[in-house]
């Protein structure tokens, strides 16, 4: 018995272990978001982004400092105990470069270095080195010194001993990931003559002594920074008597064409004087300050200059990114603003017609998977529909008693055909078999209609040209806040796109919940496929490529029932996500066809990949940015920038509600629509890519109904059994 209980026990251990499991789905998005925003985070610190001090110590008192440092050379020696300065000999100059690599004018200035044979010390900081590796390569292949300044340039006074070890420590590192070697050379930022050490700056030096540096400061100042003119940097850099000196000049932190100048008329005019330019090591006669670096450390450098550069690439990619989200955001919202106004000024004129008025009956068809909580409604509302219909429900092998409810309705013109469960598209084939006219309109079980909805679906077949007709969907359960988020993406994705994608002439999906076709025009390409997991926009991607118009009927309204939790609505996007992925793949070709085919793929295919797969997949990056603007700056431009891309969005979705004369307060939750529900549609394209690429098949998924769509104004009874308790909180 103990042996069965500790059995049970282990194995109810075991369920609840797998299913505390994070699921893939969520997994892997979560993987690429915290590598992300490590990345940015990385990218950040090596910019001095974050972690960084600007604060500059005032001078203080200089009580504390011996006589001998303050009147001594430029060179501080206090290591191992020592208390030593040193100065460079007479026509010896040390020429030192602070701040450095730069991208731009440190290869200029080993250039010129090299041009004239002379050698140098590069005091490099760790963010710089990280980030130009190759710079700090060139110097040490080329001869050159290079010594510490510290990593993110804070003045040193002003940090505890635990972050001095960190700024030295990341210098070294950079240094080492760099070019392979350590230095023993370090110059405090913000440093000037010796005689300027103060009682907070000299307990720094002692530190840094103690750590195994030489602290390096200058005893002629080109004040090159300051951009005086040529004649003006070489004066001040110039010894007087032909005493040595260590000259400080400047490689980065602006633009330094003055000091490369300079230094092409300097270094010959002071070699024809005798002087000579060396590293500081070589005028001070002493062993080479770098040492090469093996082993792990070597490694450990490596990768991070590495992941350093990763960063560095990864944020230009980003930036890519947001470039094209930008302009794929504003392109598709200008687009739809004028061509959807062309359309409702094209249709809403008082002399419209598409052609002769469409009066006779069309069969409705209705594929119906355990829909008994919705199916009374459903079928009420096309009996009540003003124009002749006949209503075929393709009862998909129901479990609940479907097929049932629909025949003790008893509802003339209403037939139930029964099949065993083979999937949405083969339940519309066998509808379609079974129809006894040509107009077919297609909706789904959880879906209710207008009794207007039927005759405005089927006007626009008075166009001979036209082969299918896209309704207006529109969420009945908006009362909760996913219903009504998924109203605004309805209204105003959905239906301003239909009216876009109406007058270019390359509609690509016919929604599921209200469209019509012609028999004639479905039957030549073998009707309702199941090769994708959106039969709807494939089919309506084929009806293009085989000459047939298709349009959108702005006032076909339909009422269904959109999911109410957040697994169910990730269901339902990630079918549609990839049944379009699938759907786009399939009908490839397309692009280089001839005739109709091609024009539909070289015009829709292009748009529905773009705003469709890429722009979603891509949109996250706003607010990406935004997060990273508000955290490392600057703050107010990424805020005016995100407020002005919400701004754009906010127009369009008011222009949409208008059009579609809905109420505007349901706006109010748009900012937060545009922050949460982007994430989730994000995170739910990525799994179908991953899912595409890997070759995974996904099943068609059932939503969970609740029966709580009804038409507006009570002309559909309530459906029979239905509570408040089938339905689930949103969470």
């Amino acid at each position: 018995m103990a042996s069965r209980t500790r059995r049970h026990g282990a194995a109810r251990s075991a369920r609840e272990g797998s299913r505390r499991r994070l699921p893939l789905r969520l997994l892997l998005p979560l993987l690429v978001l915290v590598a992300l925003v490590a990345m940015l985070m990385l990218r950040g610190y090596v910019h001095s982004e974050i972690l960084a001090d600007h604060r500059v110590q005032p001078p203080a008192a200089t009580t504390d400092v011996p006589e001998k440092i303050l009147e001594g050379g430029p060179v501080i020696d206090t290591r191992a105990g020592r208390t030593e300065s040193l100065s460079v000999p007479d026509h010896r100059l040390v020429l030192t470069f602070d701040d450095g690599p730069d991208p731009t004018w440190t290869p200029r200035v080993l250039d010129v270095l090299k041009k004239h044979d002379a050698h140098a010390v590069f005091f490099v900081t760790g963010t710089m080195a990280s980030r130009y590796p190759d710079l700090v390569e060139r110097m040490v292949d080329e001869g050159h010194e290079v010594g510490l300044h510290t990593f993110n340039h804070p003045d040193l006074s002003y940090q505890s001993t635990k972050r001095i070890d960190w700024e030295l420590s990341q210098n070294q590192l950079a240094l080492t990931g760099a070019a392979g070697v350590r230095t023993s050379l370090f110059r405090p930022p913000y440093s000037s003559f010796a005689d300027a050490m103060d009682n907070k700056s000299w307990p720094v030096t002692q530190y840094i002594g103690g750590r195994g540096y030489l602290t390096v400061v200058n005893n002629t100042d080109s004040e090159d920074w300051k951009k005086p003119g040529v004649d003006e940097i070489i004066r001040r850099a110039t010894p007087h008597g032909g005493k040595g000196a260590i000259v400080l000049m400047h490689d980065s932190g602006g633009d330094r064409h003055q000091t490369v100048q300079a230094l092409d008329r300097f270094l010959p005019d002071l070699k024809e004087k005798g002087y000579t330019f060396d590293n500081l090591t070589e005028a001070l006669d002493a062993p080479s300050a770098m040492t090469p670096v093996t082993g792990a450390e070597l490694w450990k450098g490596k990768a991070w200059v590495f992941l350093v550069q990763a960063s560095e690439k990864l944020t230009d990619v980003l930036v890519v990114g947001l470039a094209i989200i930008g302009t794929l955001v504003i392109g598709r919202f200008v687009l739809m603003l004028l061509l959807s106004g062309v359309h409702a000024r094209r249709v809403r004129r008082r002399r419209f017609r598409w052609g002769p008025a469409v009066t006779e009956p069309v069969t409705v068809l209705v594929p119906a998977y355990n829909e008994a909580k919705c199916i009374e409604n459903t079928v009420r509302s096309l009996v009540a529909s003003d124009h002749p219909v006949e209503v075929i429900v393709i009862d998909d092998g129901s479990s609940d008693g479907t097929a049932r409810i629909v025949e003790s309705l008893a509802l003339p013109g209403v037939r139930v055909i029964r099949q065993l469960n083979a999937g949405k598209p083969a339940a519309l084939n066998r509808g379609l078999a079974n129809a006894r006219h040509d107009i077919v309109v297609m909706m789904d079980g959880d879906t209710v209609f207008e009794p207007s909805t039927v005759r405005e679906l089927v006007q626009p077949f008075g166009d001979p040209k036209v082969g299918a007709v896209a309704g207006n969907a529109k969420v009945g359960n908006k009362d909760s806040l996913i219903g009504a988020w998924q109203h605004i993406e309805y209204v105003m994705g959905f239906n301003l796109d239909r009216r876009m994608y109406d007058v270019l002439g390359c509609m690509p999906t016919i929604p599921g919940a209200v469209g019509a076709f012609r028999r004639s025009a479905l039957e030549p390409i073998g009707g309702m496929s199941d090769d994708t997991l959106a039969e709807d926009t494939d089919v309506t991607m084929a009806l293009h490529r085989a000459g047939w118009r298709v349009v959108y009927a702005e006032n076909a309204r339909a009422w269904t029932e959109a999911p109410e939790t957040v697994q169910q609505l990730w269901s339902q996007r990630y079918r549609w996500s990839y049944g379009t992925m699938q759907a786009i793949w399939k009908h490839r070709r397309a692009v280089i066809e001839k005739g109709p085919s091609g024009r539909f793929g070289r015009v829709g295919l292009p748009f529905v990949s773009l705003f469709m797969v890429l722009a979603p997949l891509l949109a996250p990056l706003i607010d990406v940015f935004l997060l990273y603007g508000i955290v490392f700056g600057p703050t107010e431009k990424t805020i005016v920038a995100w407020l002005g891309v919400l701004a754009i969005q906010a127009v369009c979705a008011a222009y949409a509600f208008r059009l579609d004369r809905e109420r505007m307060t349901h706006l109010i939750s748009l900012p937060l629509q545009q922050i949460l529900y982007r994430q989730l549609m994000y995170v739910v394209l990525l799994q179908s890519w991953i899912t595409a690429l890997t070759g995974g098949r996904l099943r068609w998924q059932k939503l969970r109904r609740t029966g709580v769509v009804g038409a507006p104004g009570g002309s559909v009874p309530q459906q029979r059994g239905r509570g408040n308790a089938d339905r689930r909180p949103v969470a």
